[in-house]
């Protein structure tokens, strides 16, 4: 997918702010999430519409099952009918879903769910989908450290030859390029255990707004925030040795 020059190429967002914006209105948690899914949806379009040739969503954090179980029901029946309302048009819009968390101790049915998108939209090649459900980015370090570890052990390679490229390969993002924008809703200012990795140089971008508010408005002002930083990556850039 092109997209100009100036556009970040890679947006991550932790949607936060669905129980508060459903509390501020006197409304269940549950419609917060709900109005959540529309905000997702809103998210995807803004993105192919802006010319952005990869998403990534927060949807699900491993430390989220500490909430209350009838709370984390109903997030599992709303990730249930996103993907049943929303995978055929994902699809059909040439969008390439993928998904990155632990999968075991998901429900079976979760589970197929998550394979079947992957496996029919596997070809696309537009917009690059990539949904964080029971996601936890230390929990990934790990797993790939381990990873890269067995192959020492095994002979495969030695802990010498251990590159950056390498670990990241590791990473369950493989093949995706790290986020240039990172937004998170809500106001709240931190990363939550969210592709701390892959974040290293993104440019961070807060906003007031809960997720169920997002819209396309939003992501074009983040974009803004965004091509108005002089980004260094550690070194000088023309603006700022000028």
């Amino acid at each position: 997918m092109e997209q100009p020059p100036d556009r970040p190429r890679h947006i991550a967002i932790i949607m936060d702010g669905n129980g508060r914006w459903a509390a501020k209105r006197g409304l269940p948690r549950f419609e917060g999430h709900r109005r959540g899914v529309e905000a997702v949806r809103e998210a995807v379009k803004s993105a192919k519409a802006l010319g952005i040739p990869y998403l990534t969503l927060f949807s699900f954090s491993s430390e989220n099952w500490a909430r209350p179980k009838a709370e984390i029901i109903d997030l599992m029946g709303l990730m249930r009918r996103f993907i049943q309302r929303d995978l055929a048009e994902l699809h059909l819009s040439n969008v390439q879903v993928r998904v990155i968390g632990e999968r075991a101790g998901l429900d079976a049915d979760i589970i197929k769910m998550l394979e079947e998108s992957e496996a029919l939209t596997r070809g696309n090649t537009g917009l690059t989908l990539t949904v964080a459900f029971n996601y936890g980015s230390r929990a990934e370090i790990v797993r790939a450290a381990r990873h890269l570890a067995g192959q020492v052990e095994s002979g495969a390679i030695k802990s010498a030859d251990i590159t950056h490229d390498m670990f990241a390969a590791a990473l369950e993002t493989s093949g995706v390029p790290d986020p240039d924008l990172f937004i998170r809703t809500s106001g709240e200012q931190r990363l939550s255990n969210f592709l701390l990795w892959q974040l290293a140089y993104a440019e961070l971008v807060f906003i007031d707004a809960y997720w169920p508010e997002f819209n396309r408005s939003h992501m074009e002002a983040a974009i803004a925030a965004f091509q108005a930083r002089d980004r260094r990556f550690g070194g000088l850039t023309k603006r700022s040795s000028a």
